[in-house]
């Protein structure tokens, strides 16, 4: 029915290339727009054009950024000595929300897969290494996710720094804070339990 309106087709066509969002969903977003005023809708492709045209990645950490270096790099409060590798942007905003951490990052823009084609040259190891290179870094603490693909791609950085005489850690895991421990799989038990320290 509605395939045969294909401007409304076209939307629910591209609403649904959004990562979780199915054509239900997308058809939902595309009514809901249609229905909007035409400010609100108009100030949603504003900001979209805005996005593509103004931001960029910085040369630095490759962190999303407008201006470049990015503020994170510019800081002169952070810590020079400390590198926090992560996969994605949205992973490096997740640190700094927690206000733990007061060094630099370096976003990698994925990890290891070689089942999906990518390998080592489709992520931003070579600038890492340049920077590790510097001297001035006694630490990486490797934050990549705890997947398949993610325990890869800290194995093989770990293989990479260490010979740089370059503390390499990586984060904590285990039991998250407030659970049961009768709910927690086997394999986050386990971890916690061999990562334990003492208090």
């Amino acid at each position: 029915m509605l395939e045969s309106i294909p401007t409304f087709s076209r939307l629910v066509a591209e609403l649904s290339k959004f990562p979780g969002v199915g054509k239900k969903t997308a058809a939902r977003l595309a009514f809901y727009l249609l229905r909007c005023p035409d400010d609100e809708a108009l100030s949603l492709a504003d900001a979209i054009r805005d996005l593509k045209a103004k931001i960029r990645f910085c040369t630095v950490c490759h962190h999303i950024t407008e201006i470049d270096p990015c503020n994170l790099c510019l800081d002169p409060a952070r810590d020079d000595r400390v590198i926090c590798v992560v996969e994605e942007p949205q992973d490096l905003v997740s640190i700094e929300r927690s206000r733990s951490f007061r060094g630099r990052y370096h976003v990698l823009h994925g990890a290891l897969s070689p089942l999906d084609g990518v390998g080592p040259d489709q992520l931003h190891i070579v600038d890492l290494l340049k920077r590790l290179r510097t001297g001035e870094v006694e630490e990486v603490i490797v934050a990549t996710n705890f997947t398949v693909e993610g325990e890869a791609t800290a194995l093989y950085l770990g293989r990479l720094i260490q010979p740089l005489g370059i503390r390499v850690t990586r984060p904590a895991h285990g039991i998250p804070m407030g659970s049961d421990l009768e709910y927690v799989d086997e394999a986050t038990v386990s971890r916690a339990v061999q990562g334990r320290r003492e208090f």
